[in-house]
Parts: structure tokens; C-alpha cells; sequence
């Protein structure tokens, strides 16, 4: 009976610890279930979309009626119609209305998504390295390049490649091809990537032997680093008898490019363009390096690229530079670069010839194209070509829009604002001065201003005016410009405007430190602020004994008023600050002399003006902080 009762208890035990594992099993997956549930809900709460969007789509991504997307903007105090277009901060109140958050991607992005699949391992083969190659004026990029050309590609195939297409391939003596882009210097380098096309994988970064590390040496570094392109040194002109390689070597260390025998990574060679001394050494290590990046892609599949340059040529129509970058480029393709659609009608490689279709890193002119493409405007082939085009329409049209409500690039004003909402780590900074001493003491500060939330990043420092190379590396970098005792060139000033690139101008470090701090801190004060009036170009001097001296000036733009302050800028740097004693029209004195017309200027207490100075004319405006201003501040 014992053992029998025993049995019967131990049975029912195990029953119930069965049951109880299998309700605590039931529970979880319930649990389980629920949070899937809700995982989803969530999901379904926010919807993707781009900036500017009508409000006829944004309505279908929330499947609601477009009437009730316009009765809410009316609600919110905004008059709409079912085609207009919304900016960001509208589309987030609006979706907000009705429990959703928006994720805005950007319509490039999207539609590359869709196109540019992955590849299978097994599918890439090796490619060929493509090179760019930089320095300094002088220190022989374009010699290098020609002995390389010469040398390298068989004769009667050399002339006029470089005019033909800006890239040309090169095949080593062991056979092994490299692809060289002949860009027309920095600029163009710095444009292409500012539009997202790293076309580039190695920096040849050329420096003469005799001479030093210049300042376009260290701005080829700067922009290959912002690039995070691999840099090979070519110290070239090793046959002149004050070459002195070893210096070069310490001074590029100094700029944070360190050769292998110092114990970096960076590899370098030395040769001669003259006579062609090192330059196989050149091109084996170029291959070492590309060999370690492990260089491949595959070219049985659709083509995409990037464009190197384009042209309207008046036989073919628009001819655009390509470098394909993968896959296989072949004749009636249809393909979309940028905001351009079109189809390939013909392509030529670098000797003229015409070919039926080309690999990855080939380059090649392409004709076909209805409108001009950008230097770095990625090409992408299509299979559907009713698709490509509707692609390429919506490109254009969110560009449009784009061009005429959006601000691209960061400013001081709005710097606190964006760092509120952090939308940034780095504030990347380019700093230009009259000299060496004051970029120094200029960067040190900033740099102390780094703090947990943004890092102070100076990209890029030199002594001089602001180029135009300054102003595109700044849009390629999102960075700002501060100038310190100098001015921006004409051209630089243009680009600005057109780029929207922020320049600071000081003639006192401490103000410079002064607005970073307060814009970090959100107190800048747009209250008080500079504008330029005016530029005469002095043309002649004339001494007269009782006044000074008088310039003989012709203004350049703007206009030159008498009551303004001026500045007198040399060679890009400012080297007085005053006013006008006197402005003259022929024998009368007047109050102001538009651009395009002749005057003499004198200068309160200063004498030592020269022919080619420039005279700038300017105005302190104190702007009124409107009601908006305020607010924003209190809140």
C-alpha cells in the first residue's frame, strides 16, 4: 500500500511540474507575442520620406486624405495646396498630428539603395588601382606623369591622351594595368568628393627634392586625409645636385605623413622625372599598396561610375569623362547620373577609338547624355529605361527645391542650434592668415575650446588669401572659414556665395576665439556685423607735397563712399586700417564713386600705398533683432 500511495504522489509531482512548465512556456510566448506586436505598431508609426515632398504623398504615406493633411497645415496658421512642397520641419509638425515620426533619407540614397546591389564574393575579380596625383606648382606632377605615359604606353598611342579623356591606363612591364586621373589640380579633387564620388584610391603626393614641403604640398595632404585616401610620397628631381631628400622626409613628418623608415606607413620613393630614375620603383610600390587594399569588383553586372568632367562639344552633342567603377559600361545602356538621364549612344577610350564596352576602372568619353552632368555625379546603369527616367525627374525636381529653400552648409549663427538638436560632433574649422605665428597662436585657442558635445577639428591652415581651393575644401568638409589679417580673392568670394560657405574675417585673435566660444555656447549676437561696400584697385600714385599721398584708384565693384572706413589689402592680406581724407572725381570732391569709374583716394595718416593694392570699402550695419529672434532665444 506504501509503495503504491508513494507512486501515486510522486506521479501527480510530476504532473503538476509538467503543467506548470507548460503554462510558464504558454506565458512566454504570449509575452513574446505582445512585444512583436508592439515592435510592429511602432514600425508602423514612423514612415520614411525626403525632405520636400507634396503634400499630396506625404497624405498616401500616412494613408490619410490629402483634404486632411491641408485642413492641418490651415490649423497650424500655413496655406498649402495638394501640390506644393514642405521643408523638413513642417512634414515632422504635420506627421506628428497623427502619431507619426518621421525618418527623412536622403532621394539619392534611396534610389541607390534599390540599385546598387551587393556583389558575391565570389563573383569580384581584381581591378586597377586609380590614382591621383598632387603637390605643388613646379615640383614636377606633370613631368612625372608624362615620363610615366611615355614610357609605359606604346608609342603612337601617347599623344593627346590626356586632352581626350583626364584619365588614362597604364600597363607596368609585368602587365598589370593602373588607371591615372590627370585632374587639373586640387580644386577638382576637392569638388568631386564634396558631391560623395571617391573616385580616387591612391594619392601619388609629388615634392621636389631640392626644395621643400610648400604650402600646396600640405593642402594635397589635407584634402587626401579628409578623403581618407592612402598617400605614396614621389620625392622627385633626385638628379639635381641640391636634392636633399632626407629633409623633405622630416618635414612631412612634421605634417603627420610618416614614411616606413621613420617607422610609418606611408610609403615613399625617390625619383627623377628627367631622367626616369625610381619610377618603376614608383609604380611597384603603388601596386603593393593597391594590393593590400585588396582592390576588386565585379564586371558581370549593370555599370555605374562617376563622372570626371563634361562638355558640350558641337559634333556629338554633351561628352561627359567617365570612370567606370564597377561592372561592365556597354553601347545603348540606358543610365542616370545625378539629375541627368540618357542612354550610351558612343564611347571612346583615351587614344580616340570607339569601343562597345568597357570594365571596371576604365575610362572613357561618353556621348549621350540630355543635359550636362557635375564632376562627381555618380553614374548608374539601369535595367528598365521608363524607370531611369522617372528617377532622373524626381532628382530634378527635389533639386530644385533643394537650390531654392535649403541653406547647405553650416554657419556660426546656426551653430548652437544644430548642436542642440545634435546634428554635430566635429566643428571643422580652415584658418588662412598674413603668417605663420598667428595661425599657431590662432589654432592653439580654438582648439581649447573643444568640450564633451563638439571637438574643434582645424582641418586646414596656411598663410595668404582665401582661395577658392579654401572655399571648396570648406564645402567638402562642412567647415568654416576664419580669416586673420586677410581677405577672400574675387573668385573665392563668388564660390562662397554660390556654395554658401561661411567666412569669419578678424584683425584681433581674441575676437576670433571670442565669436567660436559664443556661437558654441549659443550667444552669438548678429546685432553688429560687417559689409563690404566697395573694391578700387590702385592703378597710379601721385605724391603731392602738402596732402601725401594720392591713389589713383579704379573701382573694381560695389561702390566707394568717402564716410565709410577702408582697408588696405596687399597680395590677399590686409596691411592698414583707416579712413578716407579725401575722394576725388577728376578736381571735385564727392561723396561716392560707383563701380566701373576712375577716382583719387587719401588715406588718414598713411602714406605707403602701392600700384596693385586693393582699397576696401566697407560698412559696420547694425541689424535690429526682429520679434522671431527674441523668442527663440527665450525659449
Amino acid at each position: 500500500m506504501k509503495e503504491t500511495l508513494q507512486k501515486m504522489q510522486s506521479s501527480e509531482t510530476v504532473g503538476s511540474k509538467r503543467q506548470k512548465r507548460r503554462r510558464q512556456r504558454k506565458e512566454e510566448r504570449e509575452e513574446e507575442e505582445q512585444l512583436q506586436q508592439e515592435l510592429e505598431e511602432l514600425e508602423d508609426q514612423v514612415i520614411e520620406a525626403t525632405e520636400f515632398i507634396t503634400v499630396s504623398d506625404l497624405a498616401e504615406l500616412m494613408d490619410v486624405q490629402a483634404n486632411d493633411v491641408i485642413t492641418t497645415c490651415m490649423d497650424l496658421g500655413m496655406m498649402v495646396s495638394i501640390n506644393q512642397r514642405l521643408d523638413a520641419s513642417t512634414i515632422e509638425l504635420v506627421a506628428e498630428e497623427y502619431g507619426y515620426e518621421v525618418e527623412f533619407i536622403d532621394a539619392d540614397e534611396a534610389i541607390e539603395e534599390i540599385e546598387l546591389e551587393e556583389d558575391d564574393p565570389e563573383d569580384l575579380q581584381p581591378r586597377a588601382p586609380i590614382i591621383t596625383v598632387m603637390g605643388h606648382v613646379d615640383h614636377g606632377k606633370t613631368s612625372l606623369l608624362d615620363y610615366i605615359r611615355k614610357s609605359q604606353v606604346a608609342e603612337g598611342e601617347a599623344g593627346g591622351i590626356t586632352q581626350h579623356v583626364g584619365a588614362y591606363e597604364v600597363t607596368t612591364d609585368d602587365g598589370r594595368p593602373i588607371t591615372f586621373l590627370d585632374t587639373p589640380g586640387h580644386e577638382a579633387f576637392t569638388a568631386m568628393r564634396s558631391r560623395g564620388a571617391q573616385a580616387t584610391d591612391i594619392v601619388i603626393l609629388v615634392v621636389a627634392a631640392d626644395d621643400a614641403v610648400m604650402p600646396q604640398t600640405i593642402e594635397a595632404i589635407n584634402h587626401a586625409k579628409a578623403a581618407g585616401v592612402s598617400i605614396i610620397v614621389a620625392i622627385n628631381k633626385m638628379d639635381k645636385p641640391g636634392a636633399n631628400p632626407d629633409k623633405i622626409k622630416q618635414q612631412l613628418a612634421e605634417h603627420d605623413v610618416i614614411v616606413e623608415e621613420y617607422g610609418g606607413t606611408n610609403q615613399v620613393a625617390e625619383v627623377s622625372a628627367k631622367t626616369g630614375e625610381g619610377i618603376p620603383d614608383l609604380l611597384e610600390k603603388v601596386l603593393i599598396e593597391s594590393e593590400l587594399m585588396e582592390l576588386k569588383a565585379n564586371p558581370d553586372r549593370n555599370a555605374d561610375g562617376v563622372v570626371l568632367e563634361a562638355r558640350v562639344d558641337k559634333g556629338k552633342g554633351i561628352v561627359s569623362n567617365i570612370l567606370v567603377q564597377n561592372g561592365t559600361l556597354e553601347v545603348g545602356d540606358p543610365f542616370v547620373a545625378g539629375p541627368c538621364f540618357g542612354r550610351v549612344r558612343a564611347m571612346e577610350n583615351e587614344h580616340g577609338e570607339r569601343i562597345e564596352s568597357a570594365g571596371p576602372s576604365t575610362p572613357l568619353q561618353l556621348t549621350g547624355f540630355d543635359d550636362i552632368p557635375q564632376a562627381g555625379d555618380k553614374l548608374v546603369v539601369l535595367d528598365d529605361e521608363k524607370k531611369a527616367k522617372e528617377i532622373a525627374n524626381q532628382r530634378q525636381q527635389i533639386k530644385r527645391e533643394q537650390e531654392l529653400r535649403q541653406s547647405k552648409h553650416m554657419s556660426l549663427d546656426d551653430l548652437s542650434r544644430r548642436l542642440a538638436l545634435g546634428e554635430i560632433e566635429d566643428l571643422n574649422i580652415i584658418i588662412k592668415a598674413d603668417v605663420d605665428g598667428s595661425i599657431e597662436a590662432l589654432s592653439g585657442a580654438l582648439q581649447k575650446l573643444s568640450n564633451e558635445e563638439v571637438s574643434v577639428n582645424i582641418i586646414h591652415t596656411g598663410a595668404g588669401a582665401i582661395t577658392e581651393s579654401d572655399v571648396l575644401l570648406a564645402s567638402a568638409s562642412e567647415a568654416i572659414i576664419i580669416g586673420f589679417q586677410v581677405r577672400p580673392t574675387s573668385n573665392a568670394r563668388k564660390v562662397a556665395e554660390e556654395e554658401e560657405i561661411d567666412i569669419r574675417l578678424f584683425s584681433v585673435i581674441y575676437d576670433a576665439v571670442d565669436e567660436v566660444k559664443d556661437a558654441m555656447e549659443g550667444m552669438l549676437s548678429p546685432e553688429i556685423s560687417e559689409r563690404l561696400y566697395g573694391n578700387a584697385e590702385v592703378r597710379e600714385i601721385f605724391k603731392v607735397s602738402s596732402v601725401g599721398t594720392i591713389a589713383g584708384c579704379y573701382v573694381t565693384d560695389g561702390k566707394i563712399n568717402r564716410n565709410n572706413p577702408v582697408r588696405v589689402v596687399r597680395d590677399g592680406v590686409v596691411i592698414y586700417d583707416g579712413e578716407i581724407d579725401a575722394l576725388k572725381r577728376f578736381k571735385d570732391d564727392v561723396k561716392e564713386v560707383k563701380s566701373g569709374y576712375e577716382c583719387g583716394i587719401s588715406i588718414v595718416n598713411y602714406n605707403d600705398i602701392k600700384v596693385g593694392d586693393v582699397i576696401e570699402n566697407y560698412e559696420v550695419v547694425e541689424e535690429r533683432r526682429s520679434l522671431e529672434d527674441v523668442q527663440s532665444d527665450e525659449d
